[in-house]
């Protein structure tokens, strides 16, 4: 049980070398690209998707399980001893999935706190409170409310009526 762990952390961290690598350079997934794709179809000079950065799960889980089978294909053909069992590579797929969702989640949140971004988000801000002062303005503008005086005539001006000339009016009491 202690391996496993073992086993686990470090293919976190794993996870997450592999994914900042690929946050800066991925100019192995573009040579495999190249190999794979004909020109119309191949990698613009500006993209910058890997093997774990900037794709979906399924495909994160297939290419990590496809690593870590070569990676035994490997041990288990250069060692004599066959260590490599199904507890472990599995820790380590899991691992390394997760790591890649760690350190994604730290290379989104550094982008997104950048100063140009943060002054972006400033000037958005400021754009939606001067758009609700002016619907409150147009709402409760100063200039259209009636003067007092003539809400005071309207009144005067309403014949008082009984409470009894009421409820008849209503149908309540003949």
């Amino acid at each position: 049980m202690t391996l496993e762990i073992i086993v686990f952390v470090l293919a976190i961290l794993f996870g997450i070398v592999l994914y900042w690598r690929e946050s800066k350079n991925n100019s192995v997934y573009r040579f495999f690209n190249k190999l794979t794709h004909t020109k119309e179809l191949q990698m613009q000079p500006g993209e910058t998707k890997g093997f774990l950065y900037q794709q979906n799960f399924l495909i994160r889980l297939v290419w990590v399980t496809l690593f870590f089978v070569i990676g035994a294909a490997i041990v288990s053909f250069v060692t004599p001893i066959n260590v490599f069992l199904i507890q472990y590579f599995a820790s380590a797929i899991v691992g390394t999935l997760i790591g890649t969702y760690v350190a994604s989640f730290f290379i989104i949140a550094r982008e997104k706190t950048k100063k140009e971004n943060m002054i972006i988000t400033l000037e958005k801000g400021k754009d939606y409170i001067e758009e609700l002062s002016e619907d409150i303005q147009e709402k409760f503008d100063i200039d259209e409310q009636p003067e007092p005086e003539k809400i005071e005539k309207q009144v005067e001006e309403t014949p008082k009526k009984s409470a009894r000339d009421r409820l008849k009016d209503k149908g309540m009491i003949k």
